[in-house]
């Protein structure tokens, strides 16, 4: 479903301040594949999922998204084939425009616009429907305009229009990281119960350790623009938090000093809440 074939990426190219934030970078993911993405600041993570968005051309190699060649496609012409959210709530709906009117958007994502009703009964019926999956009373205030909302609502709203037309790729840019962690968990759990529903593939950057190993089928580690660990199966299910950071170190030759991972929830049952998810 997506093929990332020595794609490079660089900034400030023969400057000074360059720098290299992919370097030759390869990646496969199968139909279906949930793969959680963890590293360093500044590993090339965002990068990558802004490099598939197409936000920026390559330097060097090749992008696929369902056997298709998209190196040179623009962005709003990827719009049909990537959901994504990001970081911050307030990014991928309009505040001032209702419920309703943002999901009529995302239904309409990848397709030609025309002179006709945005909203009729059917799509108003399928947008109550999804949204009273999540359980937060959203299907009862499809006229709230979404600025009225708090940022877990508003990240939940994010999520059902990245996917309500149904994407080849869902990417997740840290989705929970500006959240409470209760709101956090909550939307991480939507976010899981939705992809397996769908069938989703899809790629989620996420600086906590253990949800990187308890969520998706696959956990790969980036250190300056590579790939430098890349786990499933078995051997996912057994690894800690310990693990990763030493795995790291052996394959990078570095330290992870970094605060936002090392702070992660106790480690000692990762493997049940593996096995549970």
């Amino acid at each position: 479903m997506l093929q990332l074939r020595k794609i490079t990426k660089i900034f400030n190219k023969d400057s000074v301040n360059e720098k290299i934030a992919l370097r030759e970078l390869e990646l496969t993911l199968k139909s279906g594949d949930f793969v959680t993405v963890i590293g360093s600041n500044g590993a090339g993570k965002s990068t990558m999922l802004n490099a598939i968005a197409g936000t920026w051309p390559l330097d060097q190699g090749r992008i696929f998204v369902g056997g298709e060649d998209i190196t040179n496609l623009p962005d709003y012409k990827r719009a049909g084939l990537i959901g994504r959210v990001f970081q911050d709530p307030m990014v991928g709906t309009a505040a001032s425009m209702t419920i309703e009117e943002n999901l009529s958007i995302a239904a309409k994502r990848g397709l030609n616009r025309g002179f006709k009703r945005g909203i009729n009964k059917n799509l108003k019926a399928r947008m109550m429907e999804e949204l009273s999956h999540f359980g937060l009373g959203l299907e009862n205030r499809l006229n709230t305009p979404v600025g009225l909302l708090s940022g877990g609502q508003r990240q939940a709203l994010t999520l059902l229009m990245a996917t309500f037309k149904q994407p080849r790729l869902l990417m997740l840019d840290e989705h929970t990281a500006a959240l409470d962690p209760k709101t956090g968990e909550k939307v991480l759990e939507l976010t899981d119960a939705l992809v397996k529903s769908m069938g989703l593939t899809t790629l989620m950057i996420t600086h906590n350790i253990v949800d990187s190993l308890r969520i998706g089928n696959r956990t790969i580690m980036m250190h300056e623009g590579q790939i430098v660990l890349d786990v499933k199966g078995e051997e996912r299910e057994r690894l800690t938090p310990q693990d990763i950071l030493r795995l790291f170190e052996t394959n990078s030759g570095r330290y992870l000093a970094n605060d936002r991972m090392l702070l992660v929830k106790p480690a000692a049952s990762v493997n049940r809440l593996v096995k549970k998810s």
